[in-house]
């Protein structure tokens, strides 16, 4: 019986740190098309840009503030660009990451762009942790289950992942990969000056 267990757990060791792997995936095999009312990443891309004719509002993203507990919701930032970056602290790529995420919302958030993390699958105290020793700028959710990403509607097959959503919260580009911060400041920019 013992050794049945030990068996049982080393499976779901196994398991686990394979989803683990897969889930900080940035290869083109990160994307489901969607059907209906979602959003679609065409032709399985990485980065996906929406033509303003195309865009829908995303339901009102909202959860948790990883360090508050405060309901942090997008609501809050009416009228101005959002950037949402999806990450986790066990994410390699994530952590590379925030120092190009926090270099274009310094330069950008004076031009009416708020940022917001959105940590997914990740543990709270080392999530926590890592904002606080790097000093992240912006705020996260706490989003372990997946709920505010159910309301945002777009493709999140992978962390990191970032959604530039333009004044109307509607989802303008989807990055389903790292990224740099001169690429997301200049497509920030982009959707900031588009005319309403």
């Amino acid at each position: 019986m013992a050794r049945l267990r030990r068996v049982a757990a080393a499976a779901v060791a196994l398991f686990t740190a394979v989803a683990v792997i897969a889930g900080c995936s940035t290869g083109d095999d990160a994307v489901v098309p969607a059907q209906g009312n979602q959003f679609v990443s065409p032709d399985g891309k990485i980065v996906i840009e929406y033509p303003i004719d195309q865009r829908r509002t995303v339901g009102d993203v909202k959860g948790p503030d990883l360090l508050t507990g405060e309901t942090i919701s997008i609501s809050k930032f009416q009228g101005d660009v959002v950037v949402l970056n999806v990450w986790a602290s066990w994410c390699a790529p994530c952590r590379k990451e925030f120092t190009e995420l926090d270099a274009a919302y310094l330069a950008t958030r004076d031009k009416g762009v708020a940022f917001l993390g959105i940590d997914f699958r990740d543990s709270k105290s080392s999530a926590q942790d890592f904002v606080s020793d790097n000093k992240v700028a912006y705020r996260s959710i706490f989003d372990y289950g997946g709920a505010s990403l159910a309301s945002l509607g777009v493709p999140v097959g992978a962390v990191p992942t970032t959604v530039i959503l333009d004044r109307q919260h509607r989802p303008a580009v989807v990055y389903l990969r790292s990224i740099t911060a001169d690429e997301l400041k200049a497509a920030v920019l982009r959707v900031a000056s588009e005319s309403k």
